[in-house]
């Protein structure tokens, strides 16, 4: 079968082709998975975490992707709920040990035992893949697959962040950096907080731009002070300095949301300028995002569908991925890019 590999870390403005276009077996299912013919695969920001070292894999070869939507073709366990011919879905998470005291405990995200799809085993950019038979999702009928692939963890990570942050009705929200998570959080927003302001920071103007199509009330640089403190903050950026700048516009009581898997270091100097009294001071909060839960997904699907939230999409060829790959690293970014096989 056809398959983007990972064979090393790289630099990728240096190599701008990180993956190569490969031919290995097709997997087989063992008796917890199932076997998967892939329609497409979602292309993230934490891939390049992947290529540049930041959450590098295990080991090499591996095959990327973890935001994968297709066909179940096999299967061993034949008396599971998912069927043969079902269109299912397989997230960032790929298994937890379900024994440890987060698992015991709803908290699977923070397994020390946490596999991550695509970079602790291969995942979506190929034509199949196998997936554990209790961590997969049947993808509601309103969504083509393109539409589904993006919701995976684009849409599931933007809904853990949002729960995280303690939003209510009514109080302010803001949102930096705007790609694929955000414009997600932004559209569940407008639908679950009617009385809500979202305010935006962005670099690019034409993701400012397209912030305010979606509903932002007010949309700036990344360095910008917004027109009020603001209750809630989620950062979607790769790096560090809008963390410093979201905490210059947080309201006293206030909570930055930090949705990354990592932070790229080429401006960690910024992290100096951090001012106690004005950007932590009076009771403000930071908090981390670490990895998904299956209920983010499951969940996430819901209202998703319910609403519907139809991200906005690129599509690429499975050989088109270094390209898809670059333009994120290069913040060429209008909603979420996605390979077709």
């Amino acid at each position: 079968m056809k398959a983007m590999l990972l064979n090393r870390v790289c630099d990728l403005t240096v190599n701008n082709k990180p993956l190569d276009l490969s031919d290995i077996p097709k997997p087989k299912a063992a008796s917890d998975e199932v076997l998967i013919k892939i329609n497409v695969c979602g292309v993230c920001h934490t891939e390049l975490d992947e290529i540049e070292g930041r959450t590098s894999p295990c080991k090499f070869p591996v095959v990327p992707g973890h935001q994968v939507v297709g066909i179940v073709e096999d299967m061993y366990d034949k008396s599971n709920v998912i069927k043969t011919g079902d269109r299912v879905g397989v997230a960032w998470i790929y298994s937890s040990c379900g024994k440890c005291k987060y698992c015991l405990s709803g908290q699977e995200n923070l397994c020390p035992f946490f596999m991550a799809t695509g970079r602790d085993v291969h995942g979506g950019y190929a034509e199949y893949m196998v997936a554990k038979k209790d961590f997969i999702f049947k993808i509601p009928e309103v969504f083509s697959d393109s539409e589904a692939a993006p919701l995976l963890c684009a849409g599931a990570i933007g809904y853990r962040s949002l729960k995280l942050t303690g939003l209510k009705n009514g109080q302010t929200l803001g949102l930096t950096g705007f790609g694929a998570s955000a414009h997600l959080v932004l559209k569940m927003v407008r639908y679950k907080y009617p009385d809500t302001e979202v305010y935006v920071f962005a670099r690019s103007e034409e993701e400012r731009n397209f912030a305010r199509q979606l509903g932002a009330v007010w949309t700036g640089d990344t360095t910008d002070i917004s027109p009020v403190n603001l209750d809630s903050i989620i950062d979607t950026t790769p790096v560090w300095k809008p963390v410093v700048e979201a905490l210059n516009n947080l309201a006293p009581g206030g909570r930055l949301v930090i949705n990354a898997i990592r932070k790229e270091s080429i401006d960690i100097d910024y992290l100096m300028k951090m001012d106690y009294s004005k950007h932590l001071w009076m009771e403000k909060e930071i908090k981390s995002v670490a990895n998904v839960e299956r209920n983010d997904v499951s969940e996430f699907l819901k209202i998703a569908s319910e609403i519907p939230i139809k991200p906005e999409i690129q599509k690429y060829s499975l050989k088109g991925a270094n390209k898809a790959l670059l333009e994120i690293k290069q913040r060429k970014i209008k909603g979420a890019k996605v390979l077709v096989m």
